[in-house]
């Protein structure tokens, strides 16, 4: 199976190396590997690495956490390697082709994008807060629950967010309508599964941001 392995470790050489390294003696065998910060003498990494079935992951969290100077920030399932930035905009370019089923299309691709479980649009009242009114989901990606327990989302702006149930989430709004893009990791009892990265949600955002201007015009016709 595919496991995501987040790492925190000392931003110098050999560091990524000797990670890799003790990855590999634990059994895994590493695809990916997306550097998602660097700052004052860290790096956080994201490893997606093939790992046996049927093998417990405490071996491979033991043996990364006996590492001095490193951290493992989670270790989940992932449904496939997160795609790289180059296919944004081919993402992007999909939505300016069929604008009317831009929302659609970004539910349907940004968790591949970002080693996601799903995702949804929703539109979102303003004072949900006080009146307790649930968001209304237009679309939903075919991995989406039927019911979805989400977290207070407002006020709206992109951030990430850990739910009731420990999911993880990363919520964009649109700019118009109360329209909220949200993307989830879903949580596990045997695999923790990290928050989304500052650096992730700033990608979604771009995304949001450049696909909205396209697909605004649709919505407003498809609503009227």
């Amino acid at each position: 199976m595919l496991l995501r392995v987040r790492v925190a470790l000392p931003d110098r050489p050999g560091s990524l190396g000797q990670v890799a390294r003790t990855l590999g003696v634990a059994g895994a065998d590493i695809v990916q590997v997306i550097v998602l910060e660097r700052l004052g003498g860290r790096a956080i990494d994201d490893f997606t690495v093939v790992w046996p079935g049927g093998s417990g992951v405490e071996r491979l969290r033991a043996g990364l956490a006996a590492m001095p100077g490193v951290r493992v920030d989670g270790i989940w399932r992932a449904i496939g390697s997160p795609v790289s930035g180059g296919h944004d905009a081919e993402l992007l370019a999909q939505v300016a082709a069929k604008p009317a089923d831009g929302l659609s299309t970004l539910v349907d691709a940004v968790p591949g994008l970002l080693a996601a479980d799903w995702a949804a649009v929703l539109t979102v009242q303003a004072d949900w807060a006080t009146r307790r009114m649930p968001p209304e989901v237009l679309y939903r990606s075919w991995r989406a629950p039927a019911e979805l327990d989400l977290p207070e989302i407002t006020p709206l702006r992109p951030r990430a967010m850990t739910g009731r149930d420990e999911t993880r989430y990363a919520l964009v709004p649109f700019g118009y309508d109360g329209l909220v893009l949200a993307v989830a990791r879903t949580a596990d009892d045997e695999l923790p599964v990290a928050a989304f990265h500052a650096t992730e949600v700033d990608r979604l955002a771009q995304i949001v941001r450049a696909a909205s201007v396209m697909v605004s015009q649709a919505f407003a016709i498809a609503t009227e």
